[in-house]
């Protein structure tokens, strides 16, 4: 895919990929860098968080380990939350980084997350014997009935890799799903805030495209 050049607006713009030692960043870094990304910090430093205009979440791993990790980094998470609701910068989260906008995970005992949107993240039911757990591959992405991302989220075919999934208590938090034996959510939003349960890095033309509009979104 040949992504679009980035705009004058892009030009001085700082995106904090926030390092916790729970995410593919080198790859992460390297998409958002391929979909027109000019200055992105891989960066745990509050400060610079602080000062960034768009902010992006990865997460590898369990939820547990990632929201433990991500807690342990002093004053973090209050400076992305103080850049996210209060100074209203666009946030990505992936895989386990959307996860983490849960209120809490049930993985490996019952771990607090962000609490941005209300939810739970719950182990994947096997309904049908012949659905396999983790979810790995690729899937379709269909667009659910309440889209607050703002077309950010587009129908598409993209690549999952989890055993646990989110299950928000609003409906209208949901930006788009996929199906596993069932219905899973792939991917939520809420005013400023998106997460998607897919990878963008690994999912090619596809990937590529939403980091290049989530670089120009203004929610």
């Amino acid at each position: 895919m040949r992504c679009p050049q980035p705009r004058a607006s892009w030009v001085a713009e700082v995106l904090a990929l926030i390092d916790y030692g729970a995410g593919n960043l080198h790859s992460v870094a390297n998409a958002l860098k391929a979909a027109g990304a000019d200055d992105v910090h891989v960066t745990s430093n509050a400060d610079v968080v602080r000062a960034a205009d768009r902010i992006v979440l990865p997460g590898v791993g369990s939820f547990k380990a990632c929201a433990e990790g991500l807690r342990a980094i002093p004053h973090l998470v209050e400076a992305m939350t103080e850049r996210v609701h209060v100074g209203g910068a666009p946030f990505l989260g992936i895989c386990v980084g959307m996860q983490l906008l849960a209120s809490r995970g049930l993985e490996h005992g019952i771990t607090p997350g962000l609490d941005w949107i209300e939810g739970e993240v719950r182990l994947i039911e096997r309904t049908d014997p012949a659905i396999k757990v983790p979810h790995m591959g690729w899937n379709d992405v269909s667009i659910g009935r309440h889209d607050r991302a703002g077309g950010l989220i587009e129908a598409g075919e993209a690549y999952f890799l989890h055993s646990y999934h989110f299950a928000p208590e609003q409906g209208t938090d949901v930006a788009a799903m996929t199906d596993h034996g069932g219905g899973l959510v792939a991917a939520v939003a809420r005013d400023n805030v998106v997460g998607v349960q897919f990878h963008p890095e690994k999912s090619q033309a596809y990937g590529l495209a939403l980091l290049a509009r989530f670089l120009e979104w203004k929610p």
